[in-house]
């Protein structure tokens, strides 16, 4: 029987800097073989959007080149169970925070199976063998999403357990185009709104080892998202915009090397040759980043889909010129940004120049002159800094 270690979720958690202050529900994943030595990924094209829904919409595009004899190989998906999320196991290998996913391959659709299976540990990797679970049992009635999570058949007690999504791809000498999507839900915590995990390393399991050419590419899909990610992954390698409104620049927090970017209604890309990664990716909500910097003040970050308790720490100098007379007009001056927080983070260009030079001293800020005042599509957060934090006035300012 295969050794039984607690590594899988510890290795993961330590991978993302998880702690019990948060809710993870599941990492992206590279689509990846059983054991292959003749079949490579020449292209790859990991496409995230990230809206308003609390979820992270994956697009991979693969190019695999076979160099030898046609083959039938299974390939598979892992995923890590979740942690502090209160879900049920469930002992047919179905992820509760994974939808939609589906495999095309050369533009046929596949059909895939779910099982639980053996979890990757650092020094073998899942081979997607199904646990029999007319034998196996959680150790525990309650849900399955602790540190402890495990399954025992009387005797033997497993704890690197995954739920696994597999399939059989038939590839025929040359080339083949393999396509793949699915929905996730994002991971939270304190001072992280939202936080999307994705396992890059597991690509290196094909026969190059790497991936000969590798696009990122991270969308904010009809709304505006504030985020980084460590650079360090991607070799300081430049991420440019390539769709709509958006701004990088790279900085260096928690010891740490990495790139900020902002967006609306946009695309950042990074493209790398020969990528080989030697960590995992995670792009995290910029409120981190900002209390990292001592910078955390109510304008610092926002984000459309998260309920966020804002600091009354504003340099109002700075800021509007001149600091507040009383703790009155204190009070007034802060509910005034609160309320404007929405209509900014949509390019509003207010014509009050004190709140125009406050909003342009946040960085995430971009102006749209052409964007009319409208609340089509406020969130319940929009609404909540209009109408409770700032609401001695609605609607932008003048």
């Amino acid at each position: 029987m295969k050794k039984v270690f607690l590594t899988l979720i510890v290795a993961l958690l330590a991978c993302i800097g998880w702690a019990n202050d948060g809710v993870y529900y599941v990492s992206g994943n590279n689509l990846v073989p059983v054991q292959e030595n003749h079949i490579s990924i020449t292209k790859e094209v990991l496409t995230i959007g990230i809206g308003d829904d609390g979820c992270a919409h994956v697009d991979v595009y693969y190019e695999l080149l076979n160099k030898g004899n046609a083959r039938t190989i299974t390939m598979g998906f892992e995923a890590s169970l979740p942690y502090m999320t209160g879900d049920a196991f469930s002992p047919q290998g179905i992820h509760p925070s994974i939808k939609d996913f589906t495999v095309t391959m050369n533009g046929k659709q596949l059909n895939y199976k779910n099982a639980v299976i053996y979890g990757s540990t650092d020094d073998e990797p899942t081979d997607f063998n199904p646990l029999d679970m007319r034998k196996w049992h959680p150790t525990n009635d309650g849900p399955m999403d602790e540190m402890g999570a495990s399954l025992t058949n009387g005797r033997d007690t497993i704890t690197d357990i995954a739920y696994g999504y597999y399939f059989d791809a038939r590839f025929e000498p040359g080339p083949s185009v393999v396509h793949h999507t699915y929905t996730f839900i994002m991971s939270n915590g304190v001072y992280r709104s939202f936080e999307i995990p994705y396992w890059l390393t597991p690509c290196t399991r094909w026969a190059n080892h790497q991936v000969d050419d590798f696009t990122l590419r991270i969308r904010a899909v009809n709304t505006a998202k504030h985020f980084y990610l460590n650079d360090d992954v991607f070799s300081r390698k430049p991420f440019k915009v390539t769709e709509g409104k958006g701004k990088v620049r790279t900085g260096t927090a928690f010891d740490q090397h990495y790139t900020e970017v902002t967006l609306r209604n946009g695309t950042v890309e990074c493209h790398v040759t020969n990528f080989k990664p030697k960590e995992n990716m995670c792009i995290r909500s910029a409120d981190l980043v900002a209390m990292e910097k001592d910078d955390f003040d109510i304008g610092s970050f926002y984000d459309r889909a998260a309920s966020i308790f804002p600091t009354e720490n504003v340099d109002f100098k700075a800021c509007y010129g001149r600091e507040p007379r009383n703790d009155e007009e204190v009070r007034k001056l802060y509910k005034r940004i609160c309320r404007n927080l929405p209509y900014a983070n949509r390019g509003y260009v207010f014509s009050d120049r004190n709140l125009q030079r406050y909003f342009e001293s946040r960085w995430w800020y971009m102006p749209d002159p052409e964007w009319q005042i409208s609340t089509e599509d406020f969130k319940r957060t929009d609404w909540q800094f209009v109408n409770e934090l700032g609401k001695e006035d609605s609607g932008a300012e003048e």
